[in-house]
């Protein structure tokens, strides 16, 4: 249950102002690092709560199992006024007649007496083959499968609001390259305009970048929307807090090493396959407390009672409160066994549906083992593709620079056409937005790799490097 180990104890600054993208500081508020968002979307979102009563619940449950070996004790007292009448013979165990007690007085009178009774009676089960035993371990698989669920929601919180921010990030650096667009279409139709004014390009140029420079609007209006997208999910694991948080530089520059992220897949780590190793327990456990349930029960009994009566055996009544205070006392002591004869059949199919339970849970813990190893080596191969990425998409960049610089010269010079600077144009806003997102791609595959491996700490440790 080390799965989280003190995680997310690390300080990372970021600092990203919700109101603006383009305000990277907010001096008057204290930045949010990293931490304390993870920190606080694993302690206070809901679904973490939830699974921790989950957990005290079943917590409740395993004490409630342990009960089964104590004694168990009842008391019981009564006062009646009733007839005395007495039959000889018997009837069928039932519920409904009251028992009576006593000889037969050979009359049928409608008088009534007084009469009390108050008893202890103490059982105590030494041994029954095992039951108890593996009810209790039925119990502890399942606060064990709770824990892990526990484990589980707070790790997908946790990575989820990493996530989140990594998102917020993307869309505010593809939000800057397509204002940036903007801003050179705009550049160049002043430029344009100068030249069609003097006759020198045709009319058409400019209202082709016009065109272009409208194109890119409408890109900042989509980045915009995914930006503030970004920003509800984000605040949704904020919680309490606040404050605007400052992307240190190290995401937009720097990539996670080599060494971080080597290490082979441990699937025990993972609390998805803990939760399901507890789910096989726990069934385990009730088949064999089915199994042993068709057995001898053996109980230690003890009882010590009183009685009180009004009639007399030889038909005569007590009169007034005779009979209300239990004046005649009695004791025992003796074991008691009982064996279910018949119940073979029903624990039999019960079994047998246990028994298949058994196997699926076998079969689900099978399943999952290979789902963890399957996003594990699909997490890595992530992780290799944005990291070569990453390496190149700076000379993709500076070559799209270079590009549209020839293309501008070539067409102010009257040998190219517009179409040229408009398509090395929207090849270098593409290449800046690829560049902008590169790095932090390789971040998000990391954290994808580490949650995989079930345990955040290796990618705090390297945020933190």
């Amino acid at each position: 249950m080390s799965i989280l180990r003190s995680a997310f104890a690390v300080s990372v600054g970021l600092s990203l102002t919700l109101a603006s993208p383009d305000a990277w500081a907010q001096a008057e508020a204290k930045p949010l690092t990293l931490s304390r968002l993870v920190d606080e979307a694993g302690t206070n979102y809901p679904s973490i709560r939830i699974s921790q009563e989950e957990l005290n619940a079943s917590s409740a449950r395993l004490d409630l199992a342990r009960t089964a070996y104590l004694p168990k004790i009842d008391a019981n007292a009564q006062f009646n006024r009733g007839r005395r009448n007495n039959v000889f013979g018997s009837v069928l165990p039932q519920g409904v007649i009251p028992p009576m007690s006593g000889p037969v007085i050979g009359t049928n009178n409608g008088g009534t007496v007084w009469g009390s009774a108050i008893g202890l009676l103490i059982s105590w089960q030494p041994f029954d083959f095992g039951v108890r035993r593996s009810n209790v371990k039925a119990a502890e698989a399942d606060r064990d499968r709770s824990a892990a669920a526990n484990l589980r929601t707070k790790l997908e919180v946790q990575t989820a609001s990493a996530d989140a921010y990594f998102a917020v990030l993307a869309s505010s650096q593809a939000l800057k390259s397509a204002q940036t667009a903007v801003e050179n279409w705009g550049t160049l139709k002043q430029s344009i305009h100068a030249l069609t004014t003097a006759d020198l390009r045709p009319g058409a140029d400019e209202s082709r970048v016009g065109a272009e420079q409208a194109a890119a609007s409408n890109q900042v209006a989509l980045a915009q929307q995914a930006l503030d997208m970004s920003l509800a999910t984000l605040r949704k694991f904020q919680g309490a807090l606040n404050s605007p948080i400052t992307p240190p530089a190290k995401f937009l520059s720097e990539i996670p090493t080599r060494g971080s992220h080597d290490a082979p897949l441990v699937p025990s780590e993972n609390p998805m396959l803990l939760e399901k190793k507890a789910a096989t327990a726990e069934n385990d456990a009730q088949l064999k407390a089915l199994k042993r349930s068709w057995t001898p029960q053996f109980n230690l009994q003890g009882a010590a009672y009183a009685r009180g009566t009004g009639a007399q055996t030889d038909g005569t009544r007590l009169a007034g409160a005779n009979g209300l205070g239990p004046n005649v006392g009695n004791y025992v002591v003796g074991v008691n066994i009982t064996f279910p004869v018949m119940d073979f059949v029903s624990i039999y199919a019960k079994a047998s549906a246990q028994a298949s339970m058994l196997r699926a849970a076998q079969a689900d813990e099978d399943l999952a083992t290979r789902t963890l190893q399957e996003q594990f080596e699909q997490a890595q191969a992530e992780l290799r593709a944005t990291g070569t990425i990453a390496q190149n998409t700076p000379l993709q960049l500076e070559a799209a620079r270079t590009s549209l610089n020839q293309a501008t010269a070539r067409y102010k010079a009257g040998l190219a056409p517009i179409d040229d600077v408009a398509q090395a144009q929207r090849l270098l806003v593409q290449a800046d937005i690829d560049n902008a997102i590169a790095r932090i791609s390789v971040w998000r595959a990391f954290l994808k790799l580490q949650y995989v491996r079930g345990n955040l700490q290796p990618f705090l440790d390297e945020v933190n490097r």
